[in-house]
């Protein structure tokens, strides 16, 4: 029966620090779930424990451990000298919680990770433009007109139009060129001749 209760209180400590850590869940505090899940505990203990399991999730989480990961992962933990590793009951809380759990904390971990707001359209036009039309013979040249379309999940478009001139364009497709030289080197991404 002790073993019972100790495993619903593990699982609600991981809950916890779930909906306290990845789901921004402020009513969540490391007081409430010492006062409910383990009253008997103290503090010195509890706060290693807290620290403990919030290290783990955040190791399983960051590295998106699937099933055999996870395993080879929590008997390296259950084989730990010393105070760091984990026992076999809290293992297998671990074991069962991450894979309740494993798509909603990849969402939440993925959408704290996006810039706000995103680019969701771009459209774009070239115009020739005329001295005549100007009244200014420096300013005859094409000019690229270019529209963004930036949002932010739930929320209305904004628009943002950017003018360039030929100098201009050149320059942003230079920069474009860099960036996807960049994305290339770390993606390892190489072009076949």
């Amino acid at each position: 029966m002790a073993d019972v209760e100790a495993t619903k209180s593990l699982s609600g400590l991981l809950n916890g620090i779930a909906q306290k850590v990845y789901y921004d869940n402020k009513e969540i505090t490391e007081e409430l779930l010492k006062n409910e899940l383990y009253p008997e505990m103290s503090q010195e203990e509890f706060r290693a424990l807290h620290e403990k399991m919030k290290g783990l999730l955040k190791s399983i989480a960051t590295a998106d451990m699937d099933h055999a990961q996870l395993e080879a992962f929590l008997t390296a933990q259950t084989k730990r000298q010393g105070g760091g590793g984990v026992t076999t009951e809290q293992a297998t809380a671990l074991s069962r919680f991450w894979k309740s759990q494993r798509v909603r904390m990849r969402e939440s971990l993925l959408a704290q990770s996006r810039w706000e707001p995103g680019l969701r359209g771009l459209s774009w036009r070239v115009d020739l433009q005329t001295a005549a039309s100007r009244g200014d013979t420096a300013h005859s040249g094409p000019v690229a007109l270019m529209e963004l379309e930036l949002g932010r999940a739930g929320q209305d478009s904004e628009f943002v139009c950017l003018e360039f001139d030929e100098a201009k364009v050149n320059q942003v497709l230079k920069k474009m060129a860099d960036i996807q030289k960049s994305i290339d080197s770390v993606v390892h991404v190489n072009p076949q001749s």
